[in-house]
């Protein structure tokens, strides 16, 4: 007769899984992604764009933070990180333009 540990089994499954927070910090470099691509173009409204796109990469890294995992972590602070470093080159080129 088999006998399983299935207590066991679903230690390892629960571990592997992506809380609430770690999807939210995913679906914000989504949305800045998105909101990117829609604000974008040669009348775009910088300052609105760097609000909009800061917003949501420092709301994406506390999330991140929050999540206590460490796969959705890094890969939250890793993406969200990615988008705040473009939209500091928005900010940038906006100072440099005048």
């Amino acid at each position: 007769m088999l006998c399983h540990d299935w207590s066991a089994l679903a230690e390892v499954d629960r571990g592997e899984k992506m809380n609430k927070w770690g999807i939210f910090s995913l679906l914000t470099v989504a949305a800045s992604i998105i909101s990117f691509f829609i604000l974008r173009g040669p009348n775009a409204d910088l300052p609105l764009a760097i609000i909009i796109l800061g917003s949501l990469s420092l709301l994406g890294i506390i999330f991140a933070v929050i999540s206590k995992r460490w796969l959705s972590g890094v890969i939250g602070v890793l993406l969200n990180g990615a988008v705040l470093v473009c939209v500091y080159f928005l900010l940038l080129a906006y100072g440099i333009a005048g």
